[in-house]
């Protein structure tokens, strides 16, 4: 019989945690030569702080732009936990663009279907998000590549970080995880 030690099960998470690249910019820096340096064709989209502050309502007026770039050299869908499906409908409808709306991330339940509608296998599909427990842990867990990015800062705001955020990188580096 094996048994798994504390150390191989912390090994295991960090390693889900692990995201395959940290941006270290918000997701305007993700871009079409950064696709296809890795072999991407497809991007899964986290909504809220990822493409627009949480208590925002307008878009940056840069993502229309982005989003005009990136959907030239891949498949894109919007995945959020945010249950209001309004918002998001409103978001994705500006960029035009199909979404998914209360994900239950790190579930891969929505990733999964987001996924098959694209088309494509798991390794040409990358999974962006500002979050590691949610975005990257979901991402990892569907063998998508993952990309950690800074949220997206305000209207108003140069950046911020939020306190979840913050307790996140600490545990994750904790585990062992690089950021």
């Amino acid at each position: 019989m094996l048994t798994l030690g504390i150390n191989d099960l912390v090994m295991s998470f960090s390693r889900l945690l692990q995201p395959d690249l940290v941006l270290g910019g918000n997701v305007l820096h993700v871009s079409p030569a950064l696709l296809s340096q890795h072999n991407l064709k497809g991007l899964i989209l986290d909504v809220d702080d990822t493409l627009v502050p949480l208590r925002q309502a307008e878009t940056n007026p840069d993502l229309t732009q982005w989003m005009s770039q990136m959907k030239a050299v891949a498949t894109i869908w919007l995945v959020s936990n945010n249950i209001n499906a309004h918002r998001i409908s409103r978001i994705a409808d500006l960029l035009g663009v199909p979404y998914l709306t209360s994900a239950g991330k790190p579930s891969g339940r929505k990733l999964k279907l987001a996924l098959a509608a694209m088309n494509l296998p798991a390794n040409q599909v990358a999974m962006v998000g500002d979050r590691l427990f949610t975005d990257v842990l979901a991402g990892n867990r569907m063998g998508l590549f993952t990309i950690l990015v800074e949220p997206m800062p305000g209207l108003d705001q140069v950046a911020r970080t939020s306190p979840v955020r913050l307790l996140e990188e600490t545990i994750s580096q904790y585990l062992g995880v690089t950021l």
